[in-house]
């Protein structure tokens, strides 16, 4: 077989199916029927007006990130707003959130979203920009004490729902997302202040997306520690219009994993909660074997 029909054999919906296959054996059929499925919808409203309707995978893994003692906060990829809307909730009465989106499109809807569904004294503690995050380490660091990059990605959920995309798929596009993810992620650990947390979220399946990604950075910085994704703040029973049960996560190497044939439909989603502490001498510096 020629090399060119190889990679038309590797693209589109067959070769998409094969290399989800790959990674999840038996358990792929399961996942992709749940994937095809209903999402589990959390009713999210903070007593701004409007209510906004998020995967309830988005607000378990955003309430991850610690912010009882962070004033400078910064959401990196904030649109379309769930994610943003649960951080500006869980804050604390002194603190400000920049929500950033390098898109102009996607920033004009952030900007409804802030507007309609924020409480006039958040809202005013929550500003909005558009910049380009893998560049925003350019002119900041050391600056934020808790950060949220929910980074761009495959989104795998989304291509299935799509035939256009889906017939568009290749292996490739998961090396462009994550040469992309990183610029991002190597930025935002740049603009961390230390003894401040990080939070990396995808909504991608494969490993090269996420603890690939993670491991990269422990790698590269040897002041990242890896810690347990626990919840940390109760915001979410007050802000859920329905008492719902957030959804339990699976287990990675550096992070956690909510994935829709496990979870009720919630997901997929991966978080990994990271700490900026001071660095023990030079190297990589080694995390906990038994994070969490």
């Amino acid at each position: 077989m020629k090399q060119s029909q190889k990679r038309q054999k590797r693209c589109g919906a067959d070769g998409f199916d094969q290399y989800y296959r790959a990674l999840f054996g038996t358990r792929w059929d399961a996942l992709k029927c749940a994937l095809q499925g209903e999402s589990d919808y959390a009713e999210w409203n903070v007593g701004g007006g409007e209510t906004y309707f998020l995967d309830a995978a988005s607000v378990r893994a955003a309430l991850a990130l610690p912010l009882a003692n962070a004033t400078r906060i910064l959401d990196m990829c904030a649109a379309p707003g769930g994610k943003m809307l649960v951080l500006a909730h869980a804050m604390s009465a002194d603190a400000h959130l920049l929500a950033n989106e390098r898109s102009k499109e996607r920033m004009r809807r952030l900007l409804t979203v802030c507007d309609t569904c924020l409480p006039t004294p958040v809202r005013q503690r929550v500003t909005i920009t558009c910049h380009d995050g893998a560049k925003m380490c350019r002119t900041q660091t050391d600056a934020f004490d808790a950060i949220l990059l929910d980074a761009p990605c495959s989104s795998e959920r989304h291509v299935l729902a799509d035939a256009k995309y889906l017939a568009e798929w290749s292996p490739s596009r998961i090396k462009t997302l994550a040469l992309a993810q990183w610029a991002l992620l190597s930025s935002a650990w740049r603009m961390l202040a230390t003894g401040g947390y990080l939070l990396y979220a995808t909504c991608a399946l494969s490993s090269a997306e996420n603890d690939d990604t993670i491991a990269r950075l422990i790698k590269k910085f040897p002041d990242v520690q890896v810690c347990a994704p626990d919840i940390a703040s109760d915001c979410y029973k007050t802000a859920l219009t329905q008492e719902k049960n957030l959804p339990a996560y699976e287990k990675t190497a550096f992070g956690a994993h909510i994935l829709p044939d496990v979870a009720g439909g919630a997901g997929p989603l991966y978080f990994s909660l990271l700490k900026k502490v001071e660095e023990r001498g030079s190297g990589v510096h080694e995390c906990p074997p038994d994070a969490f």
